[in-house]
């Protein structure tokens, strides 16, 4: 009777524990994350290189997973790779992101992870007689990351309807190309190329105004009238309901990087020169980090006057009634806007 109970006990242990591993065996070994070009993903860069995803998923017991990592140029080529199921986790600006949430709302869900940082974003340019948007004409073309939807390219939208009025958003938009960040300073620097003005970020925009004669005609954080969150990190809810487990380490690693970050920003400056191949100097990468204008934090600033735009001029059908409708809950208790 007691060999019965014992095996009776075993039998069910066994169960529970096969479960167990049954559970950890249906998350996913293999995950995709993608990332743009610029310090602004040093969080990311940071993850990779110390492979701090891995580590989490072994701590959670997920044992050893694959984590693939890709560079795009832009947000819009990155939402396609996210829905068809090559990516798991996309970053981005805020433009693409509330496009695909907007999109998927109400199918796989994608929503916003984290933030990833605060930056003011500069619309640059080497030609002397731009001093506001109504002094851009037809010889002059700016770059952006993507014409239309890029944050840059929503920004100027918003800028452009503020400086000529209601319905004239567009107004600037047949003077934009599209370009990734190095390509887009490389070509406004040369000052052959027919693209003299590049709405861009950071370090890129820095770069750009130490060469003589360049200089800011729209600042992304006067618009806004405040700081407002440049980059997120997203992910469809069908995924993270899926994967819990390995959800869960990425915002383990994620949160680590962005520590990492704030605790040590010499460290950091050298880690992004290093990484990157960017031929700036410690100390002006350094000098970024400690500007009080930047910051690296998982909480979300000035989203919803992204969202509200969007929706006012008809860029996406859903407006979210919060800023929270638009991210996982891990977030809810951060103090978000």
């Amino acid at each position: 009777m007691k060999f019965r109970t014992f095996s009776l006990r075993a039998l069910i242990g066994s169960c529970f524990l096969m479960g167990a591993i049954a559970n950890v065996s249906a998350e996913v070994n293999k995950i995709g994350i993608a990332q743009q070009y610029g310090i602004s993903y040093l969080p990311l860069m940071i993850m990779e290189e110390n492979k701090l995803l891995e580590k989490a998923a072994k701590e959670a017991g997920l044992g050893d997973i694959t984590v693939q990592w890709a560079k795009f140029a832009g947000g819009n080529v990155m939402n396609d790779a996210l829905l068809s199921g090559d990516l798991q986790f996309a970053s981005g600006g805020l433009g693409p992101f509330i496009t695909l949430w907007a999109k998927t709302k109400d199918n796989i869900g994608v929503r916003a992870v984290a933030a990833m940082n605060s930056m003011p974003l500069l619309l640059n340019t080497r030609n002397p007689d731009i001093k506001t948007l109504q002094d851009f004409t037809e010889k002059d073309k700016i770059a952006l990351p993507a014409v239309k939807v890029s944050i840059q390219a929503i920004t100027l939208q918003m800028a452009a309807e503020k400086a000529f009025g209601s319905g004239q958003e567009n107004r600037l938009d047949k003077f934009t190309v599209t370009q990734s960040h190095p390509d887009g300073m490389a070509a406004m620097l040369s000052g052959s190329s027919e693209i003299n003005s590049h709405f861009t970020s950071p370090p890129f925009q820095y770069t750009e105004l130490d060469r003589p004669g360049i200089h800011t005609v729209v600042n992304s954080y006067e618009v806004t009238g405040g700081p407002h969150t440049f980059n997120v990190v997203w992910a469809s809810k069908k995924f993270v309901d899926a994967n819990p487990k390995t959800y869960a380490a990425f915002l383990k690693a994620f949160d680590s990087s962005i520590a990492m970050i704030n605790k040590d920003k010499k460290a950091a400056a050298e880690f992004y020169i290093r990484a990157s191949k960017s031929k700036e100097s410690v100390e002006s990468i350094e000098k970024m980090l400690n500007d009080p204008n930047i910051e690296f934090t998982t909480t979300p600033k000035n989203t919803m006057k992204y969202a509200d735009f969007m929706y006012r001029i008809g860029m996406v059908k859903v407006k979210p009634a919060s800023w929270k409708d638009m991210f996982f809950p891990n977030m809810y208790n951060l103090p978000g806007s």
